[in-house]
Formats: C-alpha cells, structure tokens, sequence
C-alpha cells in the first residue's frame, strides 16, 4: 500500500521547498504513468528515477545515473515514495534539511510496465518502457540480493540492446540541463544571490506563491531569454470532462512577452525578436505591469468591429503601420519576477496572470484571455456561430511543457493551416496578378504538393505576393515525380509560408475548397507539415457491419469490457492514431476480421511506445499476458496464442499491438493450412504498375489450375493473393505445390520474378514470396493495421479494384470508408478447392 510516511517524516516543509504532497487517486486502475528523473547535487551528486504507480511515485537514487550503454549497470537504491507533486520540483533544499542541495528535473515521460507492476516490484524484477525526451526503449530494474547487515535495498537499472540504446555513448555529459527550464545545478547555484534563500515563492513583487492542488510550488530562477511555446495538437472536437478549459482560438500571430530591466520584447514562436514590427503601443501596455520581469505567452489580433480576430485584418495593418488597434491576448505565464511558473498547473498560472493584469484597462491593447468551463462541444458550437476560427482546450492541472503534447487541444470550425509555396500560376487577366498557389507540405523529409489554392486573394494582394513570389524564382521544381513537371507553372525557392483556409483534404491528399488568408512570417518552412486532424476517442463502438458467416465461430460483438490504460497514447504520431482510436477502428471492422483471425494461432508486432520506438514480435505467451487471450499448447511445448472474441483483441491493443499476422490453419486443425498465400513483394525503385502486372499474372496461372484466388492490400509494398482451400492437405503439401509455382513463374519470365528469398535475387525483379506457407509461418491478417507511416491496414478487395487501388491505399482513419468486403471473400470457408494429395503430388 502506498504510503508517504517516510518521505514526510524526514523533511521539515517549514524550511524546505519541496512539495508535502498527498496521495494520488490509487484507483485508476492504470499501469504506468509518468516518470521523471530528478538530476540531485546533495552531499554526492546522483540522479532519482521516479515512476507513477498506486497514487505515488516509486524512487530509486541512481547513484552513477541512468545511461544509454545496455553493457552498463548502474546502481540504483529504492528510496521512500515521494508525492505526485514532486514530479514537477525543481529548486534549492536548503542546508541542513534532508538531501539538502541543488535539483533539476532532467527529464520527463511516461513510463509502461510489462505486467503486473506490483508483482515485479515485489518480486524484484521490473520491466518497461520509457517515452522520454533523453531516455526511451525497455529496461530493467533487478533486485540484487542483499548482502549480510546490509540494510539499503540495492537494485541495478539495466537498459535493454533495442532501438533506443547507444553503446559508448554517455547521455549525462551530451544533455546536462533540465529538461523543464534548461537550467544546470550551477544555474541553480549562481541564481541564489538573486532569488533568495529559503523556501520558494518567497521573492517577487507579486508575493507567495499558493499552495495549489497537488501542483509542484514554483521554483526561483533567472528569467529565460525564451523558452519554447507550448503547442496545440488539432482534433476533430474538444475533449469532454471536468479536466479541461476552453478557450477562443484567436486569429494572430502567437507571441512571447519578455519583461526585464524595464524593456519589453516581443518574441515569435520561434524566438525571433519582433518588437519593433508592432509598434509602441502593445509594449507600452505590457511595461506598465507591476512586476520587475516576466515571460507571458499571448497572441496579437487584430479585431474587426464585430469583436473578431481576423488574419488578414493583421496583416493589412502591419503592412500600412497602422499598429494602434492592435490587441495582445495573454493566456499563460511562465514566469514572474524571480520565480519559475512552468511546473504550476495550468489554473494557478491563469490565476497570477489575472492578477498581474488586473490594473489593464479591459478594452485597452492588453487583455486577459479568458477561459470558460463549460462543455467543449457547446463552446465550439458557440464559436463557430460566432464567425470565430474555433477553441483551444487546455488541461487545468498541467504543467507548460514546451512542443506539441497532449495537454493543449485545438479544435476548428473550418480546417486552415499553414502550406509551404512551392510556385504559382499567372493570372490569365493580369500579367502583374498571379491567379493561384501551388501549395506543399513536408512528409517524411520530402516535399509533397497540396493541391492549387486560387481564392482569396484581392488583385492589390495578387499583384503583391507575385511580385514577392518573382524574388525567389527558380527554374527547378522542388517536387519529386509527376508533380515536379507540371507544364505552366512558375516554381519558387519553397521558403515562403501562406495560410490556408480549406474546407478538407482529398482521397488523393490535396486540398478542396482552399482559400488563401495571407503570409507567414513567424514560422520557418522546415516546420510545415500536414496536419489532419486526430479522430477525438469515441466511447461507444462504430455501427457494427452485418454478422460474419457461421464458420466464423466467433463472438463477433465490438464491444469489449477490457480497459485501455493510457487510452491517448499515440501509436502512430504521423496521423494521430491513438490505442483508443486503434480499438475504435477494430470495433468498426470485427465483423468483417473475425472470421479469418479468430482460433488461428498468431504472431505479433508490438510497440507500446508506438511504431516510432522500440518494437517485438511476439509468437508464445509471456508474463503478464491477459487472460483474454487464449492459448494453446504446441508440440514443442511452447503456448500458440489466439483469439476466441473481441476481447481477445482488445487486450492486442492494450498491448499496443500494431501488426497481427496469423497462421494459415486453425487451433483446431493446425496440420492442416486452408489457405495459401503468395506474397507479391517488389525490389526498390519498381514501379506500382509491375506488381499490378504480377497479381494479375498469379491469378491466371492459378485459374489455369483450376484455383480461384482472392486479393489483399499487403498494407505494405506489394499485393497478397490467396487461394482458399478445403483443409485436408498438411503442410509439406501446401508448401511443395506454393514452391513449385513459384519456381514456375520464375522460369517462365526470369527477368521479371524470382523465387529465391536473397537481396541479390530480387533485383530488378518481384519476389514471390511462398515460404509464408510452412508450417509457424504467417502473413498479415485481413484488416490488420501495419506499423507504417499512415496506419495503412492489409484489405481484401476485389480484382476489379486491383488498377484503382495501391497496395498502401486504405488506412485505419478511413475505417468509414473503407472498400466494401468482395463476395468471394465472403464465401471464403465454402469454398471446395483441395490440394492434390502428397501422393499426386510426388508422381508428378
């Protein structure tokens, strides 16, 4: 039972700045949480991990601190439980208290066990991964045996060799600074001449810090030059709860406030000093605050007369200098005087800044953000009737943590963003006017076209952004392919940002409807990427399709009592697909899915931490493995895993499963595969119309022999073409007669496919991959997603639809839209197609 006797008994918080604290809610039920390294300069210096479990932080002093290196093991003493509130501590134990000396939060994450962490923990094993910014992939931490009248419980904290380890290497000496506020121990040091001794929030104009719920107390520092905005991640709609507050989105330019020695600058989001550019007024308002230094995040607008922020409103008026009716919108503050905010909940924040800016005129150009409790949902509605851009949902009890996390939401009533402006068409009318945009987007360190934007625009605007636009003329295209030679376009120098309102994106990703808004000159072009809005968690399963076949021998119910913990956890980062939207996805599909996963024996690609870390695949069962899915004992012993429901697939999930490939036989049947399958896989640099050509060459050759054969997206490179089969042969067969026509094929046109697994081989050619049909082999599973930039999943279609649609073409976000299930597919387990017996098969 968690408990904070220890941690309160041995500090006097009359003296010290740490945070007294008081349980967590232990009944969440959640596995895992967040973790942090505080980096502790007391009479030793050593690092304290500290993971979420049951209400507490579990503390262990790493003695040497954590490293990268899998060959090193550093030790680790399990200490007293600490606070959830001393997540976020940073700051000076003063002399003479317990562990007196400097901290610093050096990094910050979440943390997922493998299994039952209450379990490992009392039997002195602990496995799991960390997601943070300088530690990430598995580890372990392992009880060592204690010696004789020795009374410290001494562990070892092991990094796993996975994609995230980096032998020789030493993560200390590389990133020193907090990970919170970029400070070092010596900053902290330096700092006390300045910001007092004595328990923090003590210093400062704007008096004590309160105490507020659960929340670590700010920790005196020098101002920073700046720090990194916080950022929103778009979503479909506001998130719903009691957790959350909600603001209007403004239509500006997001800036920093720095006051200090009497000055005031204004900072973009990237840093760059833009004072100037907005006139006296703005920082006349913001030096006239009663503070000595301050970082305030806020947004300029400029507003019509309907009360309204409007972008191009702005930009006229920055372009004429008319800056006088500009409005400064503050929403945060990150620092005030000599004290640190940022490990504040979100709440305390707005609080003092509503203080700081109560003597503000309210109608004068600095005004205080205000934030509503009422439904998301309702203030969206509320917003989009107004003409507003839409709400920003901000969780009250959250940090600012720099970068786009999960703690600021932002949901719009029509999609705009920013595009990169790859060239422009000449007006037809005007040769001084452009007449539209080629818009771009970066994706995988590639520029991609967005489609056309060519409305928007006034002919004083046209004749403007080309003559603009002329300055960084470029006689190359900055596209890759079919887009690169477009005939009639001007291509530019891609370094030029417009925002774009668009009323959503195309099947083929380009934009529909889109209208320019104006230029960009806060956020550089490397940044520009396509932002699609994440699908916001349902709480209820999609409408279910029709009931699979009888053969299906499966509970074929979306709805499931298995509880996702971290629900939000993206799996895939790219599109925003999150565990709860991955189960979400399933449910919509398991009609469908069941009938060809269900009692077949699986294989596994898991990755809790997303397809952007560490992954495993997994063929038998392990610890900790939920009782939901099922297993069976093979002949070497080993536990075959399989699914009996839905649940079983949801406990997949919970897993953070992204890839599920099954065997091609039953539980029930295992000697016997009723199906095979040819994996079409092409070399690099082959295009999409030879695998084409090769599926339809496997499916003539197949009716030839008297096989009718059904097709799937591999999700992947290539197409699968499978062939349904009464399951009577056992494996030598399956796997003789898939070699042999393979072989054929081969030989029939050598310069074209290859049935030889080799690299080598495979050059200029397809590899017909028949070895999926042995006995333990396995290919992905109908419906399955893969773990690929996109989410794209593995889906049967028709034959007809083999010239329209690519073997990545359907992807998990469009589970709506997804291609109808053929009705050979759905006649799969009636089929009478038998393999010749082994007999037959020797004489020929």
């Amino acid at each position: 039972m968690a408990d904070l006797a220890r941690y309160r008994a041995k500090r006097d918080f009359s003296r010290t700045a740490e945070p007294e604290g008081e349980l967590g809610n232990p009944a969440s039920g959640r596995a895992g949480g967040i973790f942090v390294v505080h980096k502790h300069a007391a009479r030793r210096l050593h690092y304290d991990l500290r993971l979420e479990h049951d209400g507490v932080l579990w503390s262990w002093a790493v003695t040497r601190g954590p490293s990268l290196d899998p060959q090193e093991k550093r030790l680790a003493v399990h200490v007293e439980d600490h606070p959830l509130a001393y997540a976020g501590f940073e700051g000076e134990i003063p002399q003479g208290s317990y562990g007196a000396g400097e901290v610093i939060l050096w990094d910050e994450g979440r943390w997922t066990p493998e299994g039952d962490p209450a379990a490992g923990l009392a039997k002195g094993h602990l496995s799991f991964i960390l997601e943070g910014h300088k530690l990430a992939g598995q580890w372990h931490l392992v009880r060592l045996k204690p010696r004789r009248g020795e009374s410290r419980d001494n562990w070892l904290l092991i990094k796993v060799d996975d994609a995230a380890a980096r032998p020789g290497s030493d993560i200390l000496d590389e990133a020193p600074a907090s990970v919170r506020t970029g400070r070092s121990v010596e900053d902290l040091r330096a700092a006390k001449a300045t910001a007092g001794r004595g328990k923090a929030g003590k210093a400062g104009k704007a008096g004590a810090v309160p105490k507020t719920g659960g929340g670590a107390r700010a920790a005196a520092a020098a101002l920073p030059r700046f720090v990194e905005p916080c950022l929103a991640r778009l979503q479909t709609r506001p998130p719903a709860g009691e957790d959350w507050l909600h603001e209007v989105k403004f239509d500006g330019y997001r800036l920093q406030a720095r006051i200090a020695a009497g000055k005031v600058r204004l900072l973009t989001r990237s840093g760059i000093d833009w004072t100037d550019r907005f006139g006296p007024t703005i920082a006349a308002a913001i030096t006239a605050l009663p503070c000595d230094a301050a970082l305030i995040d806020g947004e300029v607008v400029a507003l019509g007369p309907d009360g309204i922020s409007s972008f191009s409103a702005l930009q006229e008026a920055l372009s004429n200098g008319e800056t006088a009716g500009l409005v400064y919108f503050a929403f945060d503050l990150l620092h005030l005087d000599a004290t640190d905010l940022r490990a504040e909940p979100l709440i305390a924040r707005k609080e003092r800044l509503q203080e700081l800016l109560a003597a503000a005129p309210e109608d004068g150009a600095l005004r205080f953000s205000e934030h509503f409790a009422e439904s998301g949902q309702t203030m969206l509605r509320h917003a989009c009737r107004m003409g507003l851009e839409g709400v920003i949902s901000k969780r009250a009890d959250a940090p600012y943590r720099s970068g786009r996390g999960r703690d600021w939401v932002k949901s719009k009533c029509t999609q705009r963003q920013e595009f990169i402006i790859a060239g422009y068409v000449p007006s037809s009318g005007s040769r001084h006017e452009l007449g539209s945009i080629v818009a771009a987007y970066v994706e995988d360190g590639e520029l991609r076209p967005a489609g056309r934007v060519g409305t928007g625009f006034s002919r004083k605007s046209a004749a403007a952004l080309k003559a603009e636009l002329d300055r960084i003329r470029t006689d190359r295209s900055p596209f890759q392919g079919a887009a690169g030679r477009e005939r009639g376009i001007v291509w530019v120098e891609p370094t030029r940002v417009a925002e774009v309102a668009f009323r959503s994106w195309t099947a083929a990703k380009t934009l529909r409807h889109a209208s320019f808004v104006g230029l960009r000159d806060d956020k550089p072009a490397a940044e520009i990427v396509a932002e699609r809005p994440l699908k916001a968690s349902a709480r209820k399963a999609r409408k279910r399709a029709e009931p699979p076949p009888p053969e299906a021998r499966a509970k074929a119910s979306a709805t499931t009592g298995i509880r996702l913990t971290n629900p939000d956890k993206l799996l895939w980062p790219d599109v925003g697909l999150s565990k709860q939207g991955l189960l979400d996805y399933y449910a919509s599909v398991w009609p469908l899915m069941a009938p060809h996963v269900v009692g077949r024996p699986l294989s596994l690609l898991r990755a809790p931490n997303g397809i952007e870390g560490h992954s495993f695949f997994q063929k038998h069962a392990g610890p900790g493995l939920p009782e939901a899915i099922a297993r069976s004992r093979d002949v070497d012993g080993e536990d075959l895993l399989f699914l009996r429901d839905f649940d079983g697939l949801a406990a997949l999930v919970q897993l953070g499963t992204v890839e599920i490939h099954i065997w091609g036989s039953r539980i029930d049947a295992i000697e016997q595969p009723d199906q095979l399958i040819f994996d079409l896989d092409p070399d690099a640099g082959l295009g999409l119309e030879a695998v084409r050509d090769a599926a339809g060459e496997v499916q003539r050759r197949l009716d030839e022999l008297g096989f009718a054969s059904m097709l799937k997206t591999s999700g992947g490179k290539g197409y699968h073409v499978i062939v349904p089969l009464v399951p009577a042969a056992d494996w030598t067969v399956a796997k003789r007669f898939a070699r042999d026509f393979a072989k054929a094929l081969e030989q029939s046109d050598p310069k074209r496919y290859t049935a030889t697994l080799s690299k080598r081989a495979r050059r200029g050619r397809i590899f017909v991959d028949y070895l999926r049909n042995g006995r333990g082999a396995t290919a992905i599973a109908p419906y399955s997603t893969r773990a690929r930039p996109g989410a794209p999943i593995a889906c049967p279609i028709d034959w007809s639809a083999l010239e329209r649609t690519a073997p990545n073409a359907v992807h998990a976000a469009d589970a709506a839209s997804l291609p109808a299930m053929p009705d050979d597919w759905r006649d799969f387990f009636k089929t009478s197609q038998r393999l010749p017996s082994r007999d037959a098969a020797e004489e020929d």
